[in-house]
C-alpha cells in the first residue's frame, strides 16, 4: 500500500454548511468509507483552522486508486483536494541507491 496525504477545502455554504449539519465525526466516516469501498484505508483525519480546512492520512493500492478518490471527492462541487504521495524513511533509502544519468541545467 502507498501513503498518501490528503488535504482539502469545503467550499462555499453548501460545503461549510454540510461540515456543520452532519459534524465532523460523521464526515469521517464518509471519508472512511469512500476510501474502504476502493481497497483503501484512513489511518488519520484531522480538522484544521486556517488555509486548510481538513487533512487525511490515507493508504491506496496505487496512484490510480487515490486519483479516483480525489475525482469522487471533487465531483460533488463541496470539496476541493489535493494529494501527496509520501515516502517512509526505507523508500528514501532505496531512492537514494538508484543513481540515474542526469546532467544539470547549465552544467
Amino acid at each position: 500500500m502507498n501513503t498518501y496525504l490528503l488535504s482539502g477545502n469545503y467550499l462555499g455554504a453548501d460545503g461549510n454548511k454540510g461540515l456543520l449539519t452532519e459534524g465532523g465525526t460523521s464526515r469521517k466516516a464518509a471519508i472512511e468509507k469512500l476510501a474502504a469501498s476502493l481497497g483503501g484505508k484512513v489511518t488519520a483525519i484531522y480538522y484544521a483552522l486556517g488555509e486548510i480546512d481538513i487533512y487525511g492520512i490515507v493508504q491506496m493500492p496505487d496512484a490510480g486508486t487515490v486519483a479516483a478518490f480525489s475525482l469522487a471527492a471533487r465531483s460533488t462541487g463541496l470539496v476541493n483536494t489535493k494529494t501527496t504521495a509520501l515516502l517512509n524513511p526505507e523508500e528514501i533509502d532505496e531512492a537514494s541507491k538508484k543513481m540515474p544519468d542526469y546532467r544539470g541545467p547549465g552544467k
